[in-house]
């Protein structure tokens, strides 16, 4: 009975020592359908989460005039503000020279008595308007 135990072991091993010396010489089959879908792809990124966040607040912001004052406003009054700076400008100094260097429709969304809309579901600005933001902003 030990002897037959012994014999089998020894099998087993020697079975294992072949088919691991039998992958490493044979040739390497195609790739399945499946490898090929799960592996990671070279040219695939993360997307960054803030930048996926801001996308939403200006598809939100957009939407309904309540977001644009309080989702997107404050990011672009941090933006204006840090602009601003670099011309020796603060925000909220209140001096014509503030106002005069932003766009009109910019100063109305950054300036800081602007009021909150009273109706929560009013329809916001659209894309347009947003995009149209941007892009001053980018030229401050």
């Amino acid at each position: 009975m030990e002897l037959d135990v012994y014999v089998l072991v020894l099998g087993s091993l020697a079975a294992l020592t072949i088919l691991s010396w039998l992958r490493q010489i044979a040739p390497k089959g195609p790739r399945s359908e499946l490898d090929a879908a799960l592996a990671p792809h070279a040219g695939e990124s993360t997307p960054i989460a803030e930048l996926a966040r801001l996308e939403r607040e200006v598809v939100i912001g957009s939407a309904l005039a309540f977001d644009l004052h309080y989702r997107l406003r404050p990011i672009a009054r941090e933006i204006a503000a840090r602009r601003l700076e670099r011309r020796g400008l603060e925000l909220d100094s209140g001096i014509p020279a503030v106002q005069a260097a932003l766009a009109p429709e910019l100063w109305e969304l950054v300036r800081p008595d602007r009021e909150a809309p009273a109706d929560r579901q009013a329809r916001g600005p659209g894309i347009d308007y947003v995009r149209a933001r941007i892009e001053e902003l980018e030229a401050v």
